[in-house]
């Protein structure tokens, strides 16, 4: 079975779309993983587990170097996970997270759309 999101040269929207989808995916899975390990039992971390999986299947469908799609995603999962932790978790943010968020952005935006130096 083979699920692949082409880039070819253009830039597509399709790699971001699926980069929400995947650190929805992650973060869900940890929350669940977390929950399970705190009293809602083995079947929540099973669960967990299956989410998981499922993150990293859709993560890899962009057709990009390992390390660009890796790079560029960790600026979503960081987002996401903030965003959860606020939202969901009902935790306090402080500004050193939201300063760090930024800074991981920014390494994302470094990554995709910088010059390519080594080529």
């Amino acid at each position: 079975m083979k699920l692949k999101v082409h880039t070819g040269s253009s830039m597509t929207i399709l790699p971001w779309l699926v980069f929400i989808a995947a650190a929805i995916l992650e973060v869900g899975g940890d929350a669940l993983v977390r929950k399970g390990l705190r009293g809602n039992g083995w079947a929540t971390i099973a669960a967990g587990c299956i989410v998981l999986a499922f993150y990293g299947l859709m993560v890899n469908t962009v057709n990009w170097d390992f390390s660009k799609l890796l790079g560029v995603y960790m600026a979503f999962f960081a987002t996401v996970s903030v965003l959860c932790g606020l939202l969901v978790f009902k935790e306090s943010v402080p500004s050193s997270t939201w300063a760090g968020l930024a800074l991981i952005i920014v390494g994302g935006l470094v990554i995709q759309f910088g010059p390519s130096w080594a080529r």
